[in-house]
């Protein structure tokens, strides 16, 4: 099988002008499916955002919802949902919904990782949703709590979460190159999911750098010495090669191929590799990024390839690729499409069932084999850290190479979801410095506010050296730069008088993630987070703090002129010492944040020559 990883920072703008060419054209199958679309024309929706937003009666003008039943043409083996229908349907949604809101024709460049939580039966009803989060300059995100996808059992009424997903669209016009239009996001939710769809970017972006770091920098234990020969499955056992020819109904009236039907195929193939190791019918449970990275029109033949990398105790990993060429032009093959798929196999009480060992080839067989376990590694350390609850303690999340990506993204994700609440309330007002509070689930968080008469840069290039910090900030006594993980992302131990009635002073051991805008408008991000590090334990002489969520944001308001930021959801340790402050019984924030005003004054043209190079 040829090489499979893939390289996601094909995404990249540059990079993606074969999409507007030739990718994947999803126009004319609108027809073909039964799509719920909103009752009003765009014009209509854009008068009414104003209004309607936030009300009952808002809906997303990039909205589409589509409902299908399942019928037995397409279920699998099992009576279930085939996965690659569903991706089809999902595919056509979000493709309708980008559409709606370029005014174009959109291509797929990439469908971001699925976790399938649910199966649908026949009979059931499948409810997708997508809008549109963000516009980039040639590209945009659609939906972000997800292309969310529901099943319902009419007869009870009930209804399950299958799956959530991401996707990435180009627009395109045949004479004139697009522009796409901003988004205007009116509710928390949407707000929260256009702020946080620049972090996934380049977390996306990132993705491959991360899979080489890993397998560069750390032992994958693949122990294959130690296992019993006789128990393994050789991996060529389980290659599966299948050409498909493009024929119209595969095709829009563009000539070129449905994305959405080179997925289904996709998923085909990998199945009966994923079969051919277990002698059973495997179950998919998450695909990792579709990345279309060139095109295919009707007449291609494809060429899909699968085979299983790696197989653990419970699940296996899978690895398609697809290359086409045109008749006559079998030696000059093109990879178009990449993906990896883990399949597990249930028992009578869907419970996974123990699979045997893979044996890889040597060489490529090898290398994919190590892959897949730095990929799942990834994907555990994701799951924790993306998914894991605030509420839960410890705050603390251990930092390695392997998850460094997901915590920067989960640190500044976390910052700005909590900045977009609609529920801050003013506390009290003194010489233009602003205190804000909410109260949220179990959190009390505090909002500081201030303008400053200084450039922006140069306010978020002073504040992101925290080794300057304790120059105006009482709270840090002393800063060591523990690790500079890369020019974003800094890993810091402070030291931190005791407060209140502590006997031991405090020390944290803090990831510092900043960011830069992406477009006009966005601020520029400074995010702080605790991290546990081997290197910092826990020690007698101080009580080890956490930070949960705190950090910076900066908004350019004119000419020398800065909205200053700062927000901290409080821990139960720092609660007392908040808590004094928003009832006015202490003016230590005040002072500090007066203190921070006059460092950036004073120090407007004094920036540190490592920090200058952004």
């Amino acid at each position: 099988m040829e090489r499979t990883t893939v390289d996601n920072r094909a995404v990249c703008e540059d990079e993606m002008r074969w999409c507007i060419q030739h990718n994947t054209w999803h126009m004319g199958f609108a027809s073909v499916f039964s799509s719920r679309m909103s009752r009003k024309s765009a014009s209509h929706a854009e008068k009414d955002d104003g209004a309607m937003a936030g009300g009952e009666g808002y809906r997303n003008p990039t909205e589409v919802q589509m409902s299908q039943l399942v019928l037995p043409c397409h279920t699998n083996q099992r009576g279930e949902l085939s996965v690659g229908q569903l991706l089809k349907w999902i595919d056509t949604t979000a493709c309708l919904s980008a559409e709606r809101h370029a005014g174009c024709p959109c291509v797929t460049a990439s469908m971001d990782d699925i976790y399938f939580e649910h199966t649908i039966s026949v009979g059931q009803v499948v409810n997708i949703k997508a809008k549109v989060n963000r516009a980039f300059n040639s590209s945009m995100e659609v939906c972000g709590v997800g292309i969310q996808v529901a099943s319902e059992d009419l007869c009870s009424e009930k209804q399950w979460n299958v799956c959530k997903a991401l996707a990435t669209f180009v627009a395109h016009r045949e004479l004139s190159k697009v522009k796409l239009k901003q988004t205007t996001p009116q509710t928390e939710e949407e707000k929260t999911e256009h702020s946080v769809a620049a972090e996934r970017r380049r977390m996306r972006l990132l993705y491959a750098d991360t899979i080489k770091d890993l397998l560069a920098n750390c032992v994958i234990q693949d122990d294959l010495e130690s296992r019993d020969c006789s128990c393994m499955v050789p991996a060529e056992r389980t290659r599966v090669e299948s050409v498909e020819l493009v024929l119209p109904p595969h095709a829009n009236h563009q000539g070129n191929t449905f994305g959405g039907q080179i997925m289904a195929w996709m998923e085909n193939v990998a199945t009966i590799a994923a079969s051919r190791l277990c002698r059973a019918h495997p179950t998919l449970k998450t695909i990792e990024m579709f990345h279309f990275r060139g095109p295919s029109q009707v007449g291609d033949r494809l060429v899909l390839k699968a085979i299983v990398n790696n197989a653990f105790k419970h699940s296996m990993e899978v690895g398609v690729c697809v290359e086409a060429y045109r008749q006559g032009a079998e030696t000059q093959r093109r990879h178009i499409n990449s993906a990896f798929m883990t399949f597990v196999v249930l028992d009578t009480d869907d419970q996974p069932r123990t699979l045997p060992w893979i044996r890889p080839q040597p060489g490529d067989g090898e290398r994919r084999y190590r892959e897949a376990s730095a990929r799942k590694k990834i994907r555990l350390d994701r799951q924790y850290i993306v998914s894991c609850k605030q509420t839960e303690m410890p705050i603390s999340v251990p930092w390695d190479p392997s998850n460094q990506v997901y915590l920067s993204y989960n640190n500044v994700s976390s910052l700005k979801m909590l900045v977009t609440k609609d529920n801050w309330v003013l506390s009290s007002e003194i010489n233009q410095v602003r205190l804000y509070t909410l109260e949220d689930d179990k959190f009390l968080s505090f909002h500081m506010e201030m303008l400053v008469q200084v450039e922006t840069i140069q306010a978020f290039l002073l504040l992101s050296d925290l080794l300057r910090r304790p120059e105006w900030d009482k709270h840090y006594r002393s800063v060591e730069l523990v690790q500079q993980v890369d020019e974003d992302d800094a890993i810091y131990h402070v030291i931190s008088p005791a407060l209140g009635g502590d006997a031991k002073p405090q020390d944290f051991v803090i990831l510092a993630s900043r960011r830069k805008p992406c477009d006009n408008g966005d601020p520029y991000v400074i995010a702080l987070r605790s991290v546990t590090l081997p290197t910092h334990p826990e020690t007698p002489a101080y009580r080890r703090g956490e930070t949960l969520c705190s950090g910076f944001c900066f908004w350019r308001e004119g000419d020398q002129l800065t909205k200053v930021s700062y927000y901290n959801q409080a821990t139960p340790g720092f609660l007392n010492y908040v808590t004094t402050n928003v009832a006015g019984l202490s003016s230590e924030f005040y002072t500090t944040v007066k203190a921070c005003e006059q460092f950036l004054l004073d120090n407007r043209s004094d920036l540190a020559p490592s920090l200058q190079t952004l």
